[in-house]
């Protein structure tokens, strides 16, 4: 979840050159043996010629007598040529003596840049002095935050990093705002790093609220089984149903083990459009496992046609049963055959008759019938938004209308 040092440390040092006043016709005291040589170094920056242009401020530099201005002049010019060239040693030295001459209102900004490229060098301890210096300037830009949250990250501060982000999350929360994505994810980061899976779901469930791209849903798929009290067992079809929902089901072994999964429950429509998608998509049917998934292909479709006797049996059953836990499992495989309204009133009945092992299950199943359905949509979303529960059939709920809404 973290970008790479490079990119981030060179998006954090903006060009010093993009930012000062470079109009050197207007630049008040600077002679024109100093003038000169400054506007040939900026067009030749301009032409992508770095070295020639540090060679141009040498020039500069070299001239008699020069005043405090034309010294300032000379090292903004060679800050800017120097940084551009790869010559961080030298850009920093120009832009410490830029600082030393700088007004307060540019300080923060000139203090951030030398904090980045000190840190670029991996001289943590200087990037963290001119950091703080950044800060006492009033300087509490994103890019400041990032060298904040590098420097912290660099050495081993999670705790640190998790308090400020988590700070600036509920921050955002407490505003009506969505958060940071750039803070959410300093924030996961940094409880991964502190083995706070929990949190990181949590935090994960923000992500994708807010910026629902497949990279974090796949990584809060992957931890959500892994959350405190979390029945995995139970909600496992669910979990493949979310991957498939949000395009994070993507590996050969995924889409059997959901087929799989989807016949034992009856559900033999869902098998059969699981493994019709991943051949679809080239995922199944190549390879040394290529015979295999074709058996169950094959087994697939010759359970669908033998389903409907199948059901009329299980809801036999189901109606003498003391509990209501066989008309839910019934009715949620009526449902996921197409007969939406039967399932749902089988579900209920379920519901209704009660002593059911696991009530908020029943609940999810029957939103999840009704989202089935345009003519009961909005019942479903009020359904599953209903589920309660620390098993796992609440998480379902929401991240199922959160994969619906993304």
């Amino acid at each position: 979840m973290k970008k790479p040092l490079r990119t981030t440390l060179l998006a954090l040092s903006v060009l010093v050159f993009a930012s000062g006043p470079w109009n050197l016709a207007a630049a008040q005291g600077v002679r024109p043996e100093i003038g000169k040589p400054l506007q040939q170094a900026a067009e030749l920056l301009r032409a992508g010629k770095a070295r020639a242009a540090l060679a141009r401020v040498a020039a500069a530099d070299a001239v008699r007598g020069k005043t405090a201005d034309e010294q300032l002049v000379i090292d903004r010019m060679r800050a800017a040529a120097a940084q551009r060239a790869g010559d961080t040693k030298e850009a920093v030295a120009a832009l410490e003596s830029v600082y030393a001459r700088s007004g307060a209102a540019e300080k923060g900004r000139i203090a951030e840049q030398v904090s980045a490229m000190y840190a670029q060098q991996r001289n943590n301890g200087k990037a963290a002095e001119w950091l703080s210096r950044a800060i006492e300037a009033g300087n509490r830009g994103a890019g400041v935050q990032q060298l904040q949250g590098y420097l912290q990250a660099a050495s081993g501060d999670y705790a640190g990093i998790a308090r400020e982000a988590g700070a600036a999350v509920a921050a955002a929360e407490q505003a009506g705002r969505a958060p940071a994505q750039a803070d959410l994810l300093r924030l996961a980061d940094a409880q991964q790093r502190l083995g706070r899976n929990d949190a990181v779901v949590v935090t994960l469930e923000k992500l994708v609220s807010g910026y629902p791209k497949a990279e974090y849903w796949d990584a809060l798929l992957d931890r959500l089984p892994r959350k405190r009290g979390f029945a995995s067992s139970r909600y496992a079809l669910d979990v493949l149903r979310l991957r498939r929902a949000t395009g994070t089901l993507t590996e050969a072994d995924e889409y059997v083990q959901m087929a799989q999964m989807a016949l034992q429950s009856n559900l033999t429509h869902e098998a059969r459009d699981v493994l019709d998608e991943g051949y679809a998509k080239g995922v199944l049917g190549k390879g040394d496992d290529a015979p295999r998934q074709e058996r169950l292909r094959a087994l697939a479709a010759k359970e669908d046609g033998d389903v409907a006797s199948l059901l009329a049996l299980q809801l036999t059953a189901a109606r003498r049963s003391d509990t209501g836990d066989a008309l839910v499992r019934v009715g949620s495989a009526y449902a996921g055959h197409g007969e939406i309204d039967r399932g749902i009133a089988l579900i209920e009945q379920g519901i209704a008759r009660g002593k059911l092992h696991h009530p908020n299950d029943a609940r999810l199943r029957l939103g999840l019938a009704q989202l089935q359905s345009a003519g009961t949509h909005d019942g479903g979303v009020k359904s599953l938004g209903a589920v309660k529960g620390n098993a796992g059939a609440a998480d379902i709920a929401r991240l199922t209308l959160l994969a619906g809404r993304g």
